[in-house]
């Protein structure tokens, strides 16, 4: 049953290359993906049940030994992240059916989004499942490369100009990651964690420190952790709404989860405790200040993304049993809360054209359904009780608490006015995009133009607009566009049952959270499995 591990990167490789031959036939290229994705989720849900029951699962591909191969491990931590990534990855998947992968009568690749979208999941599987510091660098490369195509599909001249820095910024953290990897190696003679975990308390502690600012400040640029997160909100915002969705989900949380693994098993001492917690709050209360200074439900996401990377990190920091559980909980929550907004987002922008606070209005009246969608997730997000949000921050807060020093404290009370200032940045979407009254005179303006078509959904609270507008053609082709896809609602409205559903479940997903975070912090399990049991 080891044989498991190897599925969940093999099997979107393999689809991706079938993709590829399918290319002009998008309904193969659909069913090709779809029954990739749904075995990806039912290899991640069995391969948690055997972590979280028999102990890690280990597979070293190709018989070579742990020291040369490639050792491949899903322990709770990572079973649970790919469980969850590969649900959301689905989700998305078939969210991007319903939209047609066609943003507003400009055609994006179809025969390139498919084969690229499951490299992409192979990527973030591969990342998870590493147990060795190169292979997590081509876990790396392998879904940065796939989103470089993902984020600039379409070609305009925003997606370009966008998907350039971010393709800088992610080339600039893997040559600092090689570097890195190669420092480590000279340092070690390995790169296998099980391996590094025994060697690295050998060395120098000023040597060792330095091999773990190198590691962290790579993560901390794949994860947008403050100062190294402004690269985010201006990339993110401009792809498809669905590749949108699956990047904040994502991949963001795979920098995350090479934070925690690292800092547990390489650097179990707390050295760095200082540093991280700093960089918690300043992430925390920076990214949130930028949400409330936006007026784009897209940006204000955006930052909300970067502000919410920040208790993620403030649990490795605090590093405790109870903090790391928080950690892995909240990991889970925001991956599918995140993703499920900027779902919701896209629905947005779909009906009415626009993101744009200043321009939005009356989706309460004319998208009931829509509103209450958003309102969930968005709740959860600000972690008002009883949603999964509000649970993760207890479990963070009562760890901080607990470690009783005046820098955990301050990160504790740091974190509960990023979830007012959460909360306001969600009522003013909530309060401008779906009640405020619509302007005519701006609808009128827009419409005329025909370069932002944007009303049709936003406008229909009154009858007399509709009829003052019906004979514009703009408007009548909106008028029939009125009605959302089934098959980007119901997508969207899974993953809002989900992020209920982490809250309903919270008591067995916590008793899980709680045993990886044991296993973490003994190490014993992992690093058995990758010497002791690989084969």
């Amino acid at each position: 049953m080891t044989q498991l591990v190897v599925l969940p990167v093999l099997l979107p490789l393999l689809g991706a290359g079938l993709c590829l031959v399918l290319g002009r036939s998008a309904r193969a290229q659909r069913i090709v993906s779809v029954a990739v994705l749904a075995s990806v989720v039912a290899t991640a849900a069995i391969l948690l049940v055997r972590a979280d029951t028999q102990g890690p699962q280990a597979l070293t591909l190709a018989g070579w030994g742990p020291e040369i191969g490639i050792t491949l491990v899903a322990d709770r931590l990572s079973a649970l992240m790919l469980l969850v990534s590969s649900v959301v990855t689905l989700a998305v998947l078939l969210y991007s059916f319903g939209q047609g992968i066609v943003e507003y009568g400009r055609d994006t690749p179809l025969s390139v989004f498919h084969p690229t979208y499951l490299v992409l999941s192979a990527g973030v599987s591969n990342a998870f499942l590493s147990a060795d510091l190169f292979n997590l660098f081509v876990g790396f490369e392998v879904l940065l490369a796939a989103s470089y195509v993902l984020i600039t599909l379409g070609g305009t001249e925003a997606r370009i100009r966008a998907g350039t820095v971010y393709i800088v910024v992610s080339l600039l953290s893997s040559v600092v990651f090689l570097i890195a990897i190669a420092c480590v190696y000279a340092a070690t003679g390995t790169v296998n964690f099980a391996q590094l975990s025994q060697r690295l308390g050998e060395l120098d502690p000023a040597v060792a420190h330095m091999l773990q600012l190198l590691l962290l400040t790579v993560f901390c640029i794949k994860a947008a952790v403050f100062p190294l997160s402004a690269w985010l909100p201006d990339s993110y915002p401009t792809a498809p709404a669905p590749v949108t969705a699956v990047f904040a989900g994502l991949l963001t949380k795979v920098g995350v989860y090479a934070i925690v693994r690292t800092q547990t098993l390489l650097f179990p001492d707390d050295s760095m405790r200082p540093l991280l917690l700093t960089a918690a709050i300043l992430t925390m209360v920076v990214g949130i200040l930028g949400a409330v200074a936006q007026t784009d439900i897209k940006r204000i996401l955006s930052f909300t993304l970067v502000s919410h990377i920040g208790y993620m990190l403030l649990g490795v920091a605090l590093g405790t049993e109870l903090a790391l559980s928080g950690a892995v909980y909240y990991i889970a929550h925001h991956i599918t809360v995140q993703t499920a907004l900027f779902l919701l987002a896209g629905l947005i922008e779909y009906r009415t054209g626009t993101t744009n606070l200043d321009r939005l209005g009356g989706l309460a009246r004319s998208a009931p359904i829509l509103a209450v969608a958003f309102f969930v997730p968005a709740m959860n997000l600000a972690g008002i009780p009883p949603f999964s949000g509000f649970l993760g921050k207890v479990a963070l807060g009562r760890a901080g608490i607990e470690a009783g020093d005046w820098l955990a404290v301050t990160a504790v009370v740091a974190s509960v006015a990023v979830s007012l200032l959460t909360l306001y940045a969600i009522a003013k979407v909530w309060n401008r995009a779906f009640w405020q009254p619509v302007d005519d005179d701006l609808a009128q303006s827009v419409v005329d133009d025909g370069s932002d078509v944007w009303s049709h959904g936003a406008m229909h609270g009154g009858g007399d607009v509709n009829t003052r507008f019906q004979a514009t053609s703009a408007w009548q082709r909106l008028a029939e566009e009125q009605r959302l896809p089934l098959g980007m609602g119901l997508p969207t409205l899974a993953l809002v049952v989900a992020s209920v559903a982490l809250t309903v479940l919270a008591g067995p997903l916590f008793g899980v959270t709680d045993a990886a975070a044991v296993e973490l912090l003994q190490r014993t399990p992992y690093i058995t499995a990758v010497l002791g049991g690989g084969g």
